[in-house]
């Protein structure tokens, strides 16, 4: 049995001019979706992963957007050229962990909340934030309007 869990990732001032992406997809096999070009104001980003409890009642987040091994799940915010912006300097990733998105949160949840994360756009030299996310301070339940 699956259930549908919404995320929604609030990048928070990210570097103007710059394409920001949602990565759909594993290795050199990928498409960036959700493109948004930054003003400097937040961009947000909103999909849906997919919960699978695990044999030992764990659960696995599973779908296109899920990265890495089902103990250490994430997704990718693709920058810059990543995310399909030509000519742009920048060529990066952001990696935000799915850690802390357990069956005991999970099942907090119901068809009008979500979980949702603020992370901060731009990074200590300038430029786009990059790298795993640290520190992150977590997912956090809020209703889905």
């Amino acid at each position: 049995m699956t259930n549908k869990v919404t995320l929604r990732i609030i990048l928070q001032g990210p570097t103007p001019g710059v394409v920001y992406g949602l990565q759909k997809g594993k290795g050199s096999n990928y498409e960036t979706v959700l493109k948004q070009t930054s003003d400097s104001t937040d961009l947000i980003f909103q999909f849906n992963v997919e919960a699978k409890y695990g044999d030992n009642g764990k659960i696995i987040l599973l779908g296109p957007f899920a990265q890495g091994t089902p103990q250490d799940r994430f997704v990718y915010i693709d920058i810059g050229t990543y995310a399909g912006q030509k000519g742009s300097p920048w060529s990066r990733r952001l990696k935000i962990p799915l850690s802390g998105i357990n069956a005991e949160l999970v099942n907090t949840l119901s068809e009008n909340t979500i979980l949702w994360c603020k992370i901060p756009g731009t990074g200590k030299d300038g430029g786009p934030n990059c790298a795993t996310v640290k520190p992150f301070s977590g997912w956090k339940v809020t209703s889905s309007y």
